[in-house]
């Protein structure tokens, strides 16, 4: 189910300013549909990025989550040129991945 993501990396001082926008219905469990079922619960659980192969940011996420999320974070001693990636995994097991290279 690995939707389009979207990722940008810019340098920004001494590090690296980089933004995800993941697309991921992140349902709760408790919402119904039409006929008044529970739409099963199907949200990221698992968010890893790298820079230059080397883990940055390893979080544990849960339904609380919007859908869609926006991820923004700092990747401090990044330099032109390098590497980011940023990965999922959700509560059925589907993945999705994406990566780029930091901006100047």
């Amino acid at each position: 189910m690995a939707e389009p993501m979207k990722i940008r990396a810019k340098m920004e001082g001494d590090a690296a300013d980089v933004k995800v926008l993941m697309s991921h219905p992140m349902e709760t469990g408790q919402r119904k549909n039409e006929k008044g079922d529970l739409v099963p619960v199907h949200f990221i659980q698992s968010v890893i990025a790298t820079h230059n192969g080397k883990t940055v940011l390893d979080a544990q996420w849960s339904q609380a989550v919007a859908r869609n999320p926006f991820l923004g974070f700092r990747v401090k001693g990044a330099k032109p040129g390098d590497k980011i990636t940023v990965s999922w995994t959700d509560t059925t097991g589907d993945k999705g991945s994406i990566d780029t290279t930091v901006a100047a």
